[in-house]
Formats: C-alpha cells, sequence, structure tokens
C-alpha cells in the first residue's frame, strides 16, 4: 500500500465510508425519482417510433452516455426490439452506413453537444429516419435537431464535486429500462420469447429444454415384467442406474415402478429378494410425464411429489424414457 493510499485510510472512518455510500444511493434514487413526469407524451412518442420501426432501433453515445448506450441496446434487442449500438466517432469514419433509411436512431448526451453526435447530426437528418434524443438539457442542439426529446437531466450528480457522471447516467440507464419494457409490452413478448434470446441462460435452459432432449430412450430405460423376480428388479436397477425401474406388461405399458424407496420397504418388512415378484410390492402406476413435455414441468413434479426420477410415456401409457434429478441437474434446469 503506498503512503497516500495509507494516509487516506487513516483520514476516514468506517462510518463515513458508510455515509458517503448512502448519499450516492439517496441522490441517484431522488434523481430517477424526479424523471415520473417525464414519462409523458415524448416519451409515448418516442415508444411510437421504435414500435413502427421496420429496421433495426441505433443507439448512439460517447464516454459514459456510451457505456449506457451500449447497455440500452442490449436491454432493448433481448426484449423484443432488434436494437445495435454505434459509436459516434466511428460513425463519420464509416460506420454511418449501418443506419438505414428503415432504422430509428436513439441518441444519448447528457449535454447535448456531445461534438461527435453534432457532426454526424446533418447525415442523420438526410436519411429521413427518426432521431430520439435523451439528454440533460431540453434546449441544446441535439434535443432541439431530434424528431422527439426525452428530459433525462439531473438536479446534480451524486460525484461530490459535481463532476463525474453518476446521477446523470443512472437516470438516462433507467430511462431505456423504461422504454425497453414499454415496448415489451406493447409487442405482447413472452418469457418464451425471453428465453429464445438467452438459450445460453439457466432461464432459457427452463422454458425451452424438453425432456425429450435430455431423456434415458430405449435399452437405457430400466424395465421389468411384473412376474419378474425381485432380485431381477434390483439388477436392472444397478445396471441402467435411475434409481427406479419401471414395470410393463407385455404389451409395454406401464404397470407400475419400483424405486429406491421401495426397496427399503420391502427389505423392512423381510421381503424374499429371490421369491417375491417385483409386481407384488410395486407402486402401481407411478408418476409420469408426456413426451413433449418441459424439463423444467418435470422437476417441478419431481418436486412436489418429493420424488427422484420419473417416467415419460406416451399417448398410449407405453413407456418411451425415463430420468431422473441428477438428468435435470447435468443439464442446468434446477
Amino acid at each position: 500500500m503506498s503512503a497516500q493510499s495509507g494516509n487516506a485510510t487513516s483520514r476516514i472512518t468506517d462510518e463515513r465510508l458508510c455515509s458517503l455510500g448512502r448519499a450516492v444511493l439517496e441522490t441517484e434514487a431522488e434523481a430517477i425519482t424526479a424523471l415520473l413526469p417525464r414519462v409523458d407524451e415524448s416519451f409515448v412518442q418516442a415508444c411510437k417510433f421504435m414500435l413502427a420501426c421496420e429496421g433495426r432501433i441505433v443507439v448512439l453515445g460517447m464516454g459514459k452516455s456510451g457505456h449506457i448506450a451500449g447497455k440500452i441496446a442490449a436491454t432493448l434487442a433481448s426484449t423484443g426490439s432488434p436494437a445495435f449500438f454505434v459509436h459516434p466517432g466511428e460513425a463519420s469514419h464509416g460506420d454511418l452506413g449501418m443506419i438505414t433509411p428503415r432504422d430509428v436512431v436513439l441518441a444519448l448526451s447528457n449535454s447535448g453537444e456531445t461534438e461527435e453526435l453534432i457532426t454526424i447530426l446533418p447525415l442523420i437528418k438526410r436519411l429521413d429516419v427518426p432521431l430520439i434524443a435523451m439528454t440533460g438539457k431540453p434546449e441544446s442542439t441535439l434535443s432541439r435537431s431530434a424528431s422527439v426529446h426525452i428530459d433525462v437531466g439531473v438536479a446534480q450528480e451524486a460525484c461530490p464535486l459535481n463532476l463525474a457522471p453518476t446521477s446523470s447516467t443512472t437516470a438516462a440507464l433507467a430511462m431505456g429500462d423504461a422504454l425497453a419494457v414499454s415496448l415489451l409490452e406493447a409487442r405482447g413478448f413472452t418469457r418464451e420469447d425471453f428465453a429464445r434470446s438467452h438459450p445460453g441462460g439457466k432461464l432459457g435452459r427452463r422454458l425451452l429444454l424438453l425432456i425429450d432432449d435430455i431423456m434415458h430412450r430405449g435399452e437405457a430405460v430400466p424395465r421389468v415384467r411384473p412376474d419378474a423376480p425381485l432380485r431381477d428388479a434390483l439388477v436392472e436397477m444397478s445396471r441402467k442406474g435411475l434409481g427406479m425401474t419401471a414395470i410393463m406388461d407385455d404389451d409395454g405399458r406401464l404397470a407400475g415402478i419400483f424405486t429406491d424407496g421401495d426397496l427399503r420397504r420391502s427389505l423392512d418388512q423381510g421381503v424374499d429378494l429371490h421369491a417375491t415378484a417385483v409386481g407384488d410390492v410395486m407402486t402401481p402406476g407411478g408418476k409420469t410425464m408426456a413426451a413433449g413435455s418441459l424439463a423444467a414441468e418435470a422437476l417441478q413434479l419431481m418436486e412436489e411429489c418429493k420424488i427422484n426420477a420419473i417416467l415419460v410415456v406416451d399417448a398410449d401409457e407405453r413407456v418411451i424414457g425415463a430420468l431422473n434429478m441428477h438428468d435435470l441437474l447435468r443439464a442446468g434446469v434446477v
């Protein structure tokens, strides 16, 4: 630790650090609350421009506003409004070609006078695309040039010097979320739509993964006849490693299930493993799911019934698959 860092640490108390942190959160919370009356006709018009967009929503911003613009573009894209971020500095060196007459432009600048944005304003105008400005200065050049302006100005930054973009970036980010979520609702965007945009995430797996994708099939499914000795059922359970076996009749229809729990109960009763037929100690029927069901539904059923495995059947109650909690864990559903 440097001498300067050590001196700084000695000058400030734990209580003061907490006080400073709370003051930042309070200031930024006030900045967001102040936005409520600004969700008005301009906000509605901005939403309508984006809903009518036949191309993409192109989000622009420099510096800290650029970071916020990138996040807003990502949020829009993941909630049903195709969007991407373009760096204004690069736009005047060729990237402006990314903007087409079918697009809508959303430009962020706290001052509304960001040089890189002002430079490309005539080119955006020439494309005749709607320009939505999100600034803290309603009388700025960017605001006056826009098709619609959303005021995200703040009374003060959370920075004690009132210099570092803090409250202003938080306000812009919150307004961007307000736009994205309003568009999501207007488009009728569903959880399933969200999952399709996030197939690698846990929500995507829960909403898209089918039991057919992870279940054991064919010879991997443990199965014995009802008249098989209990010993044979144990051998089948051990060989297939699912903690249970299906009990199936000659037509392949499910008669019942024999699980680790059934085994413990049988042993407690002193059942002869060689002389007893598994059909005499099985659980009749058992819990099943139809092919094509979501893996998340299988998880829910297992949790509700406090079981660790489940059989998959077709419309004729023939067993076509099996899975257990370990399969759901490996698939990332749990």
